[in-house]
């Protein structure tokens, strides 16, 4: 059977993969797009960041109509939630996206292929979709298979009792008491919507702290926030086991009394979806970490295949994906493309929401950088007043003889948006006296960061 050929086959149609394949196209190539799933969008569109998020906004409202309505004069007499029609509205949420990547796949004429696809030596591919087998040509290979979760030595997943993410965000009833294991983005977002639904949560975590690899200050702020919104944690701790027991689970703790619960959500991470991918037909091997290596341009070790996204080494973050998939093939055509890895935000959705960009403290402090610091809380804005929303603040990290901005972490309200303006600076090499001479509209969130930008030379006005 003769082999169809294309410019570019990409293995994946996630956010690193189509936002790539929609480039290529853009930019000439003959682009094809293998997805096992019929859904296309990766786990973020289908049953990841899209359908959590929606979740957490539902919950989030029905929280406020219960708990803080009656502070702006609206008192309503009886709420009740009615899961199955949140639930619709986030599956409705998810096929709009889903669809609508679609749509942008025969706008720009790019091939799609349904079924697994797999590399099968040089310049070759195949998909395999139960019994069919459709083998590609192409010049050029991107793999953005993205990751999965990651499992824990002793705890027995069912899919339904014991779970990971993709089945949290479709549980058909709020349970009484969740356990969730790890305190990372996944484990607070969804511990989070539960919570305000009605479940008594318990988060579990190895390390002495939550929110591993964020600034260590604001993780120490939020968790008192979570606690005051209900949430349980139990840091430090070790769990060597979780099965199901009856009706219920038990998550068994190492030197510590078991703990007996109606569902347990494991959430410690994800790990690179590398198998069956047929690297070992050209050669490549992954790290220790079970990451494909590439160079600086995205190439692997073979000739004309490249990697971007979840499988390779940084954060697992869908927009640090996408900016990977469009540099990788714009190097590809043009000869140019880069990521400025400094530059990439991190957003945890909870309420507050935390945010950060470049570096924190206890990273410039290892490296031995000098940096001033400005912080301005959120109870000094006037736009938070007027919203309700007071927690947390802003902090800026600048240079201590440049100024230039190194790093900024945000605990507050829709800090994963303010958290683009900053993103912006470092991405420029601004100052933190740039962000502090332009105009903020008032009255807005925004000056918060303006405010902590004046803060770093010491001369915040509204505090």
């Amino acid at each position: 059977m003769a082999s169809i050929q294309h410019d570019l086959v990409v293995i994946g149609a996630g956010p690193g993969g189509y936002v790539a394949a929609i480039r290529a196209a853009q930019l000439g190539l003959n682009v094809a797009c293998i997805e096992k799933e019929k859904a296309l969008g990766g786990t973020c569109a289908r049953v990841g960041c899209i359908p959590s998020k929606a979740l957490l906004e539902s919950s989030e409202l029905y929280y406020e109509a219960k708990h803080g309505f009656a502070r702006h004069g609206i008192r309503i007499e009886k709420i009740d939630l009615e899961l199955e029609a949140l639930m619709k509205r986030k599956d409705d949420v998810v096929k709009a996206l889903t669809s609508g990547v679609e749509g942008l796949f025969k706008k720009n004429k790019i091939t799609r292929y349904l079924g697994h696809g797999r590399l099968a030596g040089a310049g070759k591919v195949v998909v395999e979709s139960g019994a069919e087998r459709t083998e590609l040509a192409a010049k050029h290979v991107l793999i953005a298979t993205g990751s999965v979760s990651a499992p824990l030595p002793g705890v027995e997943l069912d899919g339904d009792r014991i779970a990971t993410s993709t089945e949290a965000i479709a549980w058909p009833a709020v349970p009484k008491h969740l356990v969730v294991i790890g305190a990372g983005a996944i484990g607070l977002e969804l511990g989070s919507v539960w919570a305000r639904l009605g479940a008594k949560v318990t988060v579990l975590e190895y390390l002495d702290r939550i929110l591993p690899g964020m600034d260590t200050e604001i993780a120490a702020e939020a968790k008192k926030l979570f606690e005051k919104q209900g949430l349980s944690f139990k840091l430090g701790v070790r769990v060597t086991g979780a099965k199901k027991k009856g009706a219920g689970c038990v998550v068994e703790v190492q030197g510590a009394e078991s703990i007996e619960c109606e569902r347990v959500l494991l959430a410690v991470g994800r790990r690179p979806n590398t198998a069956g991918a047929g690297l070992e037909t050209l050669g490549i091997a992954l790290d220790e970490r079970g990451r494909i290596p590439v160079d600086e341009h995205f190439r692997t070790s073979a000739a004309d295949v490249y990697a971007v996204g979840d499988v390779i080494r940084g954060p697992m973050l869908a927009h640090k994906a996408e900016e990977e998939g469009v540099a990788c093939v714009e190097r590809i055509v043009t000869g140019y493309g880069h990521v400025n890895y400094d530059a990439i935000p991190n957003v945890v959705y909870t309420a507050p929401e935390i945010a950060s960009v470049g570096k924190t403290e206890e990273e410039l402090k290892q490296a031995g950088i000098e940096y001033r610091k400005g912080s301005f809380p959120f109870i000094a804005n006037g736009r938070a007043r007027a919203l309700g929303h007071t927690d947390g603040r802003v902090k800026i990290l600048a240079h201590a003889q440049t100024d230039r901005v190194l790093g900024a972490h945000i605990l507050g309200p829709r800090a994963g948006d303010l958290i683009a303006e900053l993103a912006i600076a470092i991405d420029f090499g601004a100052s933190s006296e740039d962000i502090a001479r332009a105009c903020h509209a008032h009255p807005t969130l925004p000056e918060v960061i303006k405010e902590a930008a004046m803060g770093v030379d010491k001369r915040s006005i509204h505090i």
